[in-house]
């Protein structure tokens, strides 16, 4: 645990070492500590260190004196780069924490090479709406709102699916100190960046989620739409922390939009191709299976798996047109017509962070029946059944 003091309030942050040039500094949400980025943490680091900080009143950063504006948080943070001689950051910012991040771009866009608002707008929620949360938590405690705040965060099927991660969730949220969670509520309350964001400067990503209820996809369209030049994803199926709920896909997505320019030397392009390669395969077949692959590389197969990481996964996998639950669909249907069984077992498995479901699988192999046959299909239905079967697989 690492404690700093920035303009009298204390802090509590984790600096994540990575390989990359650059500095990746998360902003979590309302309710949140700096684990909700856990997932996303080890997708990032092949590309650069990563910052991550409770804000005052969450997590272990003591909560703050008197009320608190948005320019209070944005003064935190640019105190927290300084300490930490950052210069520059790719600034990611989810929910109150992206409107941190639109504050600090722009009153400090030199600071920033990059920009990720991810479910979020200029302006949450109406004054009445922050009222009466700032209401029910201050009589009755966080424990009063939990249940809708995780109906807001997590889609219901996800919540059936992940019991334990919603309890996880549910505990990091009243365990939220109250003073902390009512003075971020009444900052979110009195900001409206709305006619402010047209002046942003920094090349600027908005991410938003078909199925939140909290910054509904056409808040963050809208928001896009305000922001020179600004790119919008929309994540299928996402709530409103697509970082915890597919992190996959958000690493997907802000790679491709950081890296969007890779360097004009060849070798370095080629190095930045094998580093984006290598942090997309661990995401999508899991650190265990590649670092059991990277055990047994001997001077015969380095140069195979090199090409592998930089072709299949570098390239295709890494590239922004389809998602990786789309591909690992695409990937199993030719695997199953195939019958390269081998190979369709390790990405059955790998559907765990892909986030394709057995019921995708299942469909996917009944047009796998109908066009390339059913004798193959029969073999890839056991195979499935088996892995889907094992409670390890998730």
């Amino acid at each position: 645990m690492t404690f700093i003091t920035i303009n009298g309030q204390v802090l509590h942050y984790q600096l994540t070492p990575g390989t990359g040039p650059r500095v990746f500094v998360c902003i979590n949400s309302l309710g949140t500590d700096l684990r909700v980025w856990d997932g996303l943490v080890p997708l990032l680091t092949p590309y650069g260190s990563v910052l991550c900080f409770d804000k005052p009143g969450h997590g272990l950063s003591p909560a703050a004196a008197g009320p608190l504006r948005m320019a209070d948080y944005s003064n935190w943070l640019t105190g927290l780069l300084n300490a930490l001689h950052i210069d520059t950051c790719v600034l990611i910012g989810l929910s109150i924490g992206g409107v941190i991040a639109q504050k600090m771009a722009l009153v400090h866009p030199e600071r920033i090479e990059k920009l990720v608002l991810s479910n979020t707008a200029p302006q949450i929620g109406t004054a009445a709406s922050w009222n009466d949360r700032i209401q029910t938590v201050s009589e009755q405690g966080m424990a009063a709102v939990s249940t809708v705040v995780l109906q807001r965060w997590f889609p219901e099927s996800f919540q059936v699916a992940n019991p334990a991660l919603v309890a996880g969730f549910r505990a990091m949220i009243e365990q939220t100190s109250v003073p902390g969670y009512t003075q971020a509520c009444a900052a979110l309350r009195d900001e409206d960046l709305r006619t402010a964001i047209p002046a942003l400067s920094v090349p600027t990503l908005c991410l938003g989620g078909s199925s939140d209820q909290s910054t509904p996809a056409e808040l963050v369209r809208a928001m896009a739409a305000a922001i020179p030049g600004a790119q919008c994803e929309i994540l299928e199926g996402a709530g409103h922390i697509p970082c915890a709920q597919m992190p996959a896909e958000v690493a997907r997505l802000v790679i491709a939009f950081v890296t969007a320019n890779l360097p004009d030397d060849a070798d370095a392009a080629i190095d930045s191709r094998y580093a984006r390669g290598m942090s997309t395969r661990r995401a999508v077949l899991g650190d265990a299976h590649v670092d059991r692959v990277e055990s047994l590389k001997t001077a015969f197969d380095a140069d195979f798996q090199r090409y592998i990481t930089e072709t299949a996964w570098g390239s295709v996998w890494s590239r922004p047109g389809l998602s990786w639950r789309e591909r690992s669909l695409i990937t199993i249907a030719l695997l199953a017509a195939l019958g390269h069984d081998d190979e369709l077992a390790m990405h059955l498995r790998a559907t765990r962070q892909t986030g394709a479901s057995p019921d995708d699988v299942k469909e996917t192999l009944m047009h796998t029946a109908v066009y390339a046959g059913v004798p193959v299909t029969n073999g890839a239905m056991k195979l499935a059944k088996a892995i889907f079967a094992d409670p390890d697989h998730g």
